[in-house]
């Protein structure tokens, strides 16, 4: 079986490239590469397609609505564009969403993810390629699968699962089938495990949008706990570079751990936002948007700390980051801030995107 994709060329099936982290992915594959992309999104209430009006009229871009539950509909997708690469981005990925609704979760993310990879079988053997040399899948899934860190270590690729809400559960049990997929039927798969995204076009319940909303509306900024939990943060276009790397390049059967080497508390992220804003949107009314930050009811099983090791794809495909959690903050701020940011947040909204507390699991 051939270890990598080869050529940056070819037909790639994105799933989910309607939301935050596709959408990157779909730019990223048509702005540096000669590929053809398929974006296959269903347009749940975080997919939008005005998320890629910049790119709608590219000859190389096609966008086909359906649901990778739907397996007939995935094998006629399948038939017709036949690609030579899959990445699979289609999720929910909500946490707190998933604690009050954790049945989507298991629809979308494990079922989803079996139609997928059954869809590449069958494509494969009707190719005649059993071996899985026509067509690469990249499984796009998250460091949470591994639990939650003390004050020390870092996830690494042979890190344990020990998943924690019924998000990552989901995404556990969809890495395992890829595995065993690629074990078992000989797909030619490949695993990828990131850190928190952030950047323009996030979907307005995550932490950094819902702060920037808040702060500029002037309303309480909610904060778990005390906000002592720790994330790693990765700006969203350099995890897009990471995916095409590991994609083309990486190993059939590895797993690449993607990170930003920046592990902030969520008070400190939430305080460094409220800083921005503070510079670029001058206060007349309030000593400093800080003072609207309120403490909150942690939600149920919440996670101390990640951190991720991402050695394995720096050393082998030559993958680093390209904006620090400084300058992406920044790009993020005033992104959300400018009128296609605020443009674009009142297109997506809708009342599935209300700014009620979730994730109380009652």
């Amino acid at each position: 079986m051939s270890t990598t994709l080869g050529p940056e060329s070819g037909t790639i099936i994105v799933t989910g490239g309607a939301g935050f982290i596709g959408s990157a992915v779909v730019r990223e594959l048509l702005a540096s590469t000669e590929c053809r992309v398929v974006n296959v999104d269903c347009l749940t209430y975080a997919g939008n397609l005005e998320t890629l009006d910049d790119i709608a009229g590219s000859k190389r871009y096609v966008f086909e609505q359906a649901n990778i539950c739907d397996a007939d509909s995935v094998r006629r997708l399948f038939h017709k564009h036949n690609p030579t690469g899959v990445i699979h981005l289609a999720a929910e990925s909500h946490v707190d969403r998933s604690i009050d609704s954790a049945g989507d979760f298991v629809q979308t993310n494990i079922i989803g993810t079996y139609t997928l990879l059954e869809a590449v079988r069958t494509h494969q053997l009707k190719q005649g390629k059993p071996d899985g040399s026509g067509c690469r899948f990249l499984h796009v899934s998250t460091d949470e699968v591994f639990g939650s860190l003390g004050a020390d270590g870092i996830f690494s690729e042979l890190s344990p699962y020990e998943p924690n809400s019924p998000y990552s559960a989901s995404k556990a049990s969809a890495d395992h089938l890829v595995r065993a997929w690629g074990e078992t039927y000989g797909l030619n798969v490949s695993i990828s495990n990131c850190s928190n995204n952030y950047g323009p076009y996030q979907f307005p319940e995550k932490l950094i949008p819902v702060v920037i909303e808040k702060a500029m509306a002037f309303e309480p900024i909610p904060v778990y706990g005390a906000g002592e939990n720790i994330r790693d943060w990765l700006y969203v276009d350099d995890h897009a570079r990471a995916l095409k790397k590991i994609l083309f390049e990486g190993r059939t059967g590895r797993r690449y751990n993607i990170g930003g080497n920046c592990e902030k508390s969520n008070i400190d992220v939430v305080k460094a936002i409220c800083s921005i804003l503070d510079e670029l949107k001058p206060l007349e009314t309030l000593p400093n948007r800080e003072s609207l930050i309120q403490f909150v009811e942690d939600r149920p099983g919440h996670d101390f700390r990640y951190a991720i090791d991402s050695r394995r794809l720096q050393e082998e495909l030559g993958w680093s980051i390209r904006e620090t959690f400084v300058t992406g903050l920044r790009k993020t701020v005033e992104w959300y801030l400018s009128t296609r940011g605020l443009d674009w947040v009142q297109i997506v909204r809708t009342d599935s995107c209300r700014s009620e507390r979730r994730g109380l699991g009652v």
